[in-house]
């Protein structure tokens, strides 16, 4: 599971220690609830099935093909669906390729889901040798339903905004200083991350 609120706070406050900027940030938006996700199967499903649509839409998806196929904690259930099921609940030909895929990984034993590597990098490396997963999608599934305290999405266009409002940059950092960046804040860099998501759900608000 994710980063509880006591976690969160925990790092927080020892990011606070070492850069100040974080402090005035939580002054500002307060700390951030948990982004908490099944570990499994079923929430890469769910990633594949929300890639690209509303919210809204993939909750609408998710139900047609629960109702099609089965329990979707099941991956046998996609990968004996046929074409046409798949399509009548909505998935196009490219998710419905990578919802096999992930199925495929899953109940022939290539991927363990309940015994990811122990280091990030090989973890991740691991997920995006799924058809449809790439890294941020890797990086957040590892964030929310893992719970790894130092995974750091440099590559999210929210969080690079956000790290640059927060350190008071006139533009917005790219991946690679981003990355630079929360080099310091290791190994809190993940709460750092959903504070930054929250921080920019709050200047939203705001706007």
């Amino acid at each position: 599971m994710g980063l509880s609120t006591e976690q969160l706070r925990t790092a927080l406050d020892a990011l606070c220690q070492r850069e100040p900027a974080f402090a005035a940030a939580i002054e500002r938006a307060g700390y951030p609830p948990p982004r908490i996700r099944a570990r499994g199967y079923a929430t890469l499903l769910r990633t594949i099935v929300g890639q690209q649509v509303s919210t809204k839409a993939a909750e609408s998806v998710w139900r047609k093909l629960e109702g099609i196929v089965g329990s979707l904690d099941e991956p046998a259930n996609i990968a004996r669906a046929t074409d046409e099921q798949l399509r009548e609940a909505g998935l196009s030909r490219q998710k419905a390729s990578y919802a096999r895929s992930l199925a495929d990984e899953v109940t022939s034993g290539r991927l363990d889901l309940a015994n990811l590597p122990a280091d990030d990098e090989e973890a991740i490396a691991a997920l995006v040798r799924i058809k449809g997963i790439g890294r941020w999608s890797a990086e957040v599934y590892l964030l929310f339903a893992e719970g790894r305290t130092d995974i750091w999405p440099a590559g999210d266009l929210a969080v690079q905004i956000e790290v640059g409002r927060i350190l008071g940059h006139a533009e917005r950092p790219s991946e690679k200083l981003t990355r630079d960046l929360a080099e310091a804040w290791r190994p809190h860099r993940g709460a750092a991350a959903i504070f930054a998501w929250h921080h920019y759900g709050a200047d939203m608000k705001v706007i």
